[in-house]
């Protein structure tokens, strides 16, 4: 059956698909020519090609449709015979030599009966997953002389016949994706013999059989292999295709070409007819180096044009009509080189245009009418600085400056008339170029632009500027008269805007949407303005705002919704406002807050301030420590550091926000919306405002809704009751919801009985409910809709069921337990009435389960009914635990070093060094820290051998050789002559070294005091029959026995013990009852460094308490019939020093006086203080089972437990004797082991309980509290000037004078003429000789000796300033300084140093770690 034949030109091979698809459908269809090699010879000598179509396999001419194809060009022949149904791919016999790219997946679908397919020196880079599945019967296949890198692993699955592969010439990349090849290629010897590696380096040339799968490795994630599109590898017809270059130069083009290669690296379209450019034409090359575009006709350049092209060097737009660029036009080619704007029409340029352009190197900007004004000054001083334009770029305009070289104009040349933006003097120049791109490189009248920067500040404006730079990135508009900031979508139209600055205006309102558009904006600065209310309207739009100054205004609340929507905001400055109250709530927004400061302002901390104590204790942020103004009785007191208590509205409760209508807790309010969803809630939140449009109550838990609970909500149109667990709604409970349109109730289990009927018509009537809510119940209801259910289906047939009935009436279900009893509450559904001993809801928690202190180890108890305990636990750091009863081991990760003991402590561990091992600590500390480093205990610094005697170094520690008349391991004993001495009639021993002296009686004489004057009497001492107690000393002064007490004992014979140590956590001492007169006094003094605990109390109807609470000093006082009544101390006494505390009781007054400060009173009382009655006195705690009665206070209960030193405690002037008192409990020691007692002196420990006083000079007694006379006075000094010497004196010569008393005349010329001190002075001694008095780092008689470098340990405490508060270490850091002199020109300086981490505790409660740098050795190097 033969058929005409049908001509066909390149352009009609579509039409000629679709006829062939229609006339035969069961036909394959072949190109007879094999060779195509002449597709680039002139017309007339192409051969013709014809286009056969045969049903068999086997090529038959007997059935052929002859097609003319004189132009056709294969290299599209896949992408465009693809879109023929009926044979998807022609099917060659050859296809070899010509630019096939790319093998699609279908392009063989269909084509079952190939035996043959030659596919060589083409151009073919990708394969497609399954290319070759259908040629199942293909027995030869050549790839030959190709651009392949990888192939897909299942190309060759399905092909069981092949008998003959060639894959040579390739370009194969051997990495893990290829190794199932080398598998499939040694199965299969004889195929692809010639198949070799070219990548990576390691296996070029290997052929892929004999490569190891080991060898097969990616450098990358293997999980994934690289695809390949053979689609994008097609080429325009218009253009030519090769080496990753698309040439479409003078083809007449008016657009840019799509679809091209996206592997291209460069693309020629220069002279064409291009006049637009679309934006994102060259967005998807990204491996593009070299853009080609002169001598088309562009005008402008679209925005992101360039974007992420990072490999770009090359970029010619010479020779087109350019008259404007944008300041990010080449934003982000850091890699550029060549830039070529030559021969444009570009007037001016914005500043910054070219400062990504990181590599420039050549610039062309020549052929260019460049106005030459004030804004291209710029431009100029980047030529001088960059050398780089070469084709001689000069000004047109102005005519002073027509034909000068840019580069070579001096700056001052380059003016504007008037003000400095684009003049008005040349019409044609703003009206020409009057469009988005040239207006976005007008600066707004009266303000500067330099760069990204716009200030219009200090320039009278009142409001905002009507056009701004798009580039803008910093705004200025400080110092203006601007007083209302209107909503102009100004910002809309800045994406690149970072800071705002609107300081110093009279700003005093901010419209809603003022800020819309400005996500970007990072940082707003409204300080010095006139603003009374802020709300999250006016921050509408600052969602990535990050820095909020509202400092110096008038703001006088803080609600709830002030911050809405500013999530992102770190640092809030409310500073130097008027607000006294913030609502609950306020911050809860802004999620990463870290600083705020609240400075300056006047806060009423009664009850409406009382969460945002607790809320600065838990978050720890950096605060400034914000103050009470008010009341008076805590005035300056820190807000975190007052009691939750003492927040109180008694006779106080003005609130600066209670104009605005508050937001039900738990709730978020914004406007008139209520959202209270996902909160838990059993039941309706309380204090609903009167004017919501909206109630959002979905996915709680409530169970029931009250008859009256949405009275008065006139004007709720939504109502959101989704996902509860209501059953039943009242009759009646919508009655006052006129304006309501929306009722949400789906997913609630609805009872549908006789009382659901109203619900069922109200909806009905109104269509309110959208036909969601379904029946539960009854069993004849279940599923059934609440809309569409006919009402007479709504009966009461059968009982309903308790847990139903309950939710409404829950005492039915018996909820109070403990034998409480219910009642019925129309708010919160029920009541419990507890029984003695619990309390709480439903009478599951036990009252005050922190009575018996169950935490251990200083834990600090809270009352909580979270836990099953009703308590819960804070531990101190090192204690862990439900009890705080474990001390885990900090020994589990150590850093001791050479085999150093590590011994657990309390959040620490100590490392016990081996002999001769240290850390440079201080000496004689063998712990150190780390023991890393061996020490020589001989050196000076560390020398312990005492009296001179001669160190001697050991492989452990050291040996002492003592002098005569020294013993011990450090020769540290002298030894006592005076045992067996030979003294004789009572005659003292003196032990002398090596020997003893007889201090002989009066009248006694001899060496022994062996000879006795006539007639004497012996005599016994004072001392013998004085008993001084305590362990005192007796002496004799003026002939009479005195007693030397201990420190905190007195009294004649030391009998009375007047100071105590407190160190257990029940310790107390009770004082026996006191009859205290209505005019009485009660003082003592406290050392502690603790921030708690109870100084004094007093039990009975009207407990009195003298309190430490976060290191204040506070009294309370309380009558139980009406609230206590509280008074704090302005000082702080936690600092371990001794402080005085008073307090004094008048007629009905109760003053507190702390360190003789200004008296801190508490009011005229109601009735007289009862302290006259018989009632104990209890000094540093309370016992704990007495079951006094306990000041009624918090969550937050000060412990019992004090721990520190009480002093001096004297009742009306009477010093009060601990020694006499009842059996104290334990932890009570006496004496002072802070060892802060001494008045004017030093104290040092002897015992544990002992110490002892080293007076200042000029004091002297047990105390150091006894002033002594000047020594002095009467002195005999003739001519020189008396100096005290403890209690003796000595006399500074002078001039010319010597001699004890300086009553010698020294006649001879001056002694220190004939002395010369090298390093120091010459100063001449008490005896007339002179002496070199050396200067630091020196010795020797002539001060000629330079001292050695060495380094001196010193410890302490490391401070620093964080944010707002200041921090110091937990302990003493150990520095080493280095001193002495060396030779050669060098310096002491240290060697080398070590970093340790530091445990930092700061003022405001914030603690942190830090690494800090110490030296650890000096020695000599050279001078910096």
């Amino acid at each position: 059956m033969n058929h005409g034949i049908v001509p066909a030109s390149p352009s009609h091979l579509s039409d000629v698909c679709s006829k062939f698809c229609h006339l035969y459908q069961e036909f394959w269809c072949f190109w007879l020519e094999s060779h195509f090699s002449s597709f680039h010879r002139p017309l007339d000598e192409r051969k013709l090609k014809t286009l056969w179509c045969n049903k068999s396999s086997n090529i038959s001419f007997s059935k052929h449709v002859d097609v003319p194809l004189a132009d056709a060009d294969l290299r599209n022949v896949f992408s465009l015979l693809t879109q023929c149904f009926c044979f998807f791919f022609l099917l060659f016999r050859d296809l070899s030599e010509n630019q096939i790219k790319g093998i699609p997946r279908k392009a063989f679908r269909g084509i079952i009966d190939v035996k043959n397919l030659q596919l060589d020196n083409n151009q073919i880079s990708c394969i497609e997953d399954g290319a070759f599945r259908a040629l199942r019967d293909l027995e030869i296949l050549t790839l030959n002389n190709n651009n392949i890198t990888r192939i897909p692993v299942t190309s060759f699955n399905h092909m069981p016949k092949i008998r003959t592969l060639r894959l040579h010439s390739n370009f194969l990349h051997c990495d893990c994706h290829l190794a199932w090849l080398s598998d499939w290629l040694r199965q299969r010897r004889t195929i692809g013999q010639f198949t070799f590696c070219l990548a990576p380096v390691g296996l070029r040339g290997f052929l892929v059989a004999e490569v190891q799968k080991k060898d097969f490795v990616c450098s990358g994630p293997q999980s994934e292999p690289p695809s390949c599109s053979a689609s994008s590898v097609s080429c325009p017809s218009a253009c030519t295709c090769s080496n990753n270059v698309v040439d479409c130069r003078g083809r007449g083009l008016t657009e840019i070409p799509a679809n091209l290669p996206e592997d291209i690296w460069e693309i020629r379209l220069e002279q064409n007819l291009i006049k637009i450019i679309p934006p994102g034409a060259f967005t998807q090359y990204k491996k593009l180096k070299r853009i080609v575009l002169y001598g088309n006709k562009i005008t402008e350049i679209p925005q992101g044009l360039f974007d992420d092209l990072v490999s770009l060097q090359l970029l010619l737009l010479n020779a087109n009509k350019i008259n404007c660029l944008r300041v990010n036009t080449f934003q982000g080619l850091h890699n550029l080189k060549l830039l070529s704007l030559y021969d444009n029409k570009l007037q001016t340029i914005s500043k910054g245009l070219f400062a990504p352009l990181r590599s420039i190197q050549t610039l062309h900007l020549a052929q260019n009418p460049f106005v030459c004004d004030c804004h291209l000054k710029w431009l100029a001083d980047y030529l001088q600085d960059n050398p780089i334009e070469t084709s001689g770029a000069r000004c047109s305009n102005p005519r002073r400056l027509a034909n000068k070289r840019i580069s070579q104009i001096k700056s001052k040349k380059f003016r504007c008339s008037g003000m400095c933006f684009i003049p008005g003097s040349n019409p044609d120049y703003r009206s020409k170029f009057t469009g988005k791109c040239f207006m976005d490189l007008v600066c707004p009248e009266k303000c500067r632009c330099e760069g990204t920067v716009v200030d219009c500040s200090n320039q009278k404006l009142t409001r905002l500027p009507t056009h701004l730079p798009e580039y803008t990135t910093d705004l200025r508009l400080n110092d203006n008269d601007i007083s209302v900031l209107e909503a102009v979508g100004l910002f809309k139209k800045l994406p690149n805007l970072r800071k705002i600055n609107l300081s110093n205006n009279k700003i005093k309102e901010i419209r809603e949407g003022a800020f819309d558009g400005a996500a970007g904006v990072q940082e707003l600065i409204l300080t010095e303005n006139q603003l009374e209310s802020v709300h999250g309207r006016m921050f509408r739009g600052l969602t990535g705002l990050k820095t909020l100054m509202l400092r110096s205004n008038s703001i006088s609340c803080i609600n709830n919704d002030t911050f809405a929507g500013l999530s992102s905001v770190r640092l809030l400055s409310l500073y130097d406002n008027h607000i006294s109250t913030i609502t609950p709530g306020a911050f809860s927004t802004l999620v990463s807050l870290s600083t705020i400061n609240l400075l300056a302002n006047s806060f009423n901390c009664n009850c409406h301030l009382a969460w945002l104590g607790k809320w600065l204790r838990k978050k720890r942020i950096v605060s400034g420590n914000p103050r009470c103004l008010k009341p008076f009785f805590l005035k300056d007191i820190p807000i975190q550091d007052v009691d939750v208590q003492d927040f109180t509205c008694d006779g106080n409760d003005e609130s600066s926000c209670l104009l605005s209508p508050p937001c039900p807790a738990q709730c978020t309010c914004v406007d008139s919306v209520v959202r209270c969803s996902n909160k838990g809630l059993r039941t309706l939140p309380k204090g609903i405002p009167k004017d919501v449009t909206e109630l959002i109550l979905s996915y709680n838990r409530l169970r029931c809704i009250p008859v009256h609970a949405f009275t008065g909500l006139r004007s709720l149109r939504v109502l959101t009751l989704h996902g509860n667990d209501i059953s039943s709604v009242p009759e009646g409970s919508f009655n006052d919801l006129v304006s309501l349109s929306h009722l949400a109730l789906g997913t609630n289990p609805l009872h549908c009985d006789c009382h659901l009927r109203w619900l069922s018509e109200w909806v009905k009537a109104g269509y309110k409910e959208p036909g969601i809510a379904r029946c539960r119940g009854p069993e004849a209801m279940a599923d059934r809709l609440l809309l569409t259910t006919p009402t007479h289906h709504f009966q009461c047939t059968e009982p309903v069921d308790l847990s139903v009935v309950s939710k409404c009436n829950p005492c039915l279900s018996s909820p109070c337990k403990n034998n409480g009893t219910c009642s019925s509450d129309p708010v919160e559904l029920f009541q419990c009435t507890c029984p003695f001993g619990f309390k709480g809801r439903d009478c599951s928690v036990p009252i005050n389960s922190c009575i018996q202190n169950p935490c251990q180890n200083g834990g600090t108890c809270h009352l909580t009914e979270a836990n099953k305990d009703g308590f819960s636990c804070s531990c101190p750091l090192g204690y862990e635990g439900e009890r705080c009863e474990i001390n885990p081991d900090d020994c589990e990760d150590n850093d001791c070093e050479n085999n150093s003991t590590c011994v657990d402590g309390i959040n620490n561990y100590v490392c016990l060094c081996p002999p001769n091992y240290t850390d440079n600590v201080s000496e004689g500390d063998k712990g150190g820290e780390l023991c890393d480093e061996v020490i020589n205990h001989c050196v000076p610094e560390l020398n312990p051998c005492q009296h001179e005697s001669k160190c001697v170094p050991l492989d452990k520690g050291t040996r002492c050789e003592c002098l005569p008349g020294y013993s011990g391991k450090q020769c540290e004993v002298d030894d006592d002559d005076c045992v067996g001495h030979k003294c004789r009639h009572g005659a003292a021993c003196v032990d002398a070294v090596n020997g003893y002296t007889c201090v002989c009686p009066q009248g006694f004489s001899g060496l022994f005091c062996e000879t006795p004057p006539p007639m004497v009497l012996l005599q016994t001492s004072p001392c013998d029959n004085y008993e001084c107690q305590h362990g005192a000393q007796c002496v004799v002064a003026q002939h009479e026995p005195v007693c030397r007490c201990l420190a905190g004992f007195a009294g004649q014979r030391c009998e009375k013990l007047i100071t105590v140590n407190f160190v257990g956590k029940d310790s107390y001492v009770e004082l026996p009852p006191a009859k205290i007169r209505p005019q009485a006094n009660i003082s003592l003094q406290v050392a502690t460094d603790k921030d708690n605990g109870i100084l004094l109390y007093k039990g009975d109807n009207d407990p009195l308490a003298l309190e430490l609470y976060q290191g204040h000093v506070r009294l309370i006082y309380d009558t139980l019939s009406s609230p206590p009544t509280t008074v704090y101390s302005v000082e702080t006494i936690n600092d371990g020093q001794f402080h005085s505390v008073e307090l004094v009781m008048l007629n009905q007054t109760l003053n507190l006086v702390v360190d003789k400060g200004a008296p801190k009173s508490l009011g005229k009382l109601q009735k007289q203080s009862s302290v006259s009655l018989n009632t104990p006195l209890y000094i540093g705690g309370i016992p704990t089972s007495t079951g006094l009665s306990s000041l009624r206070q918090g969550a937050d209960k000060t412990p019992n437990g004090f721990h520190g030193c009480i002093h001096d405690v004297r009742i009306n002037n009477e010093l009060q004797d601990f020694k006499d008192l009842p059996q104290q409990s334990l932890g009570v020691l006496p004496g002072c082991k802070s060892c802060n007692i001494c008045k004017h002196g030093i104290c040092r420990s002897l015992e544990k309980t002992s110490v002892i006083c080293e007076c200042h000079p000029g004091w002297t007694g047990p105390l150091c509290d006894q002033e002594i006379g000047d020594p002095c006075l009467n002195h005999k000094c003739l001519h020189g000037k008396c100096t005290a010497a403890g209690a003796a004196y000595t006399c500074k010569c002078m001039e010319g004078y010597t001699g004890l008393y300086c009553d010698k005349k020294n006649n001879s010329s001056s002694p220190c003429r004939t002395l010369k001190c090298s390093h120091g002075q010459c100063k001449v001694s008490e005896h007339g000789e002179p002496y070199c008095e050396c200067d630091p780092g020196y010795s020797g008689e002539l001060c000629d000796r330079e001292s050695l470098c060495q380094g001196d340990i010193i410890r302490e405490v490391v401070r620093k300033q964080q944010g707002y508060t200041s921090c110091a270490t937990a302990s003493k850091v150990p520095r080493l300084e280095c001193r002495g002199g060396c030779g050669g020109g060098h310096c002491c300086v240290p060697l080398r140093s070590k970093r340790r981490k530091y445990f930092f505790q700061c003022l405001d409660g914030s603690t942190f770690t830090e690494e800090l740098e110490r030296h650890v050795e000096c020695g000599c190097s050279k001078c910096s």
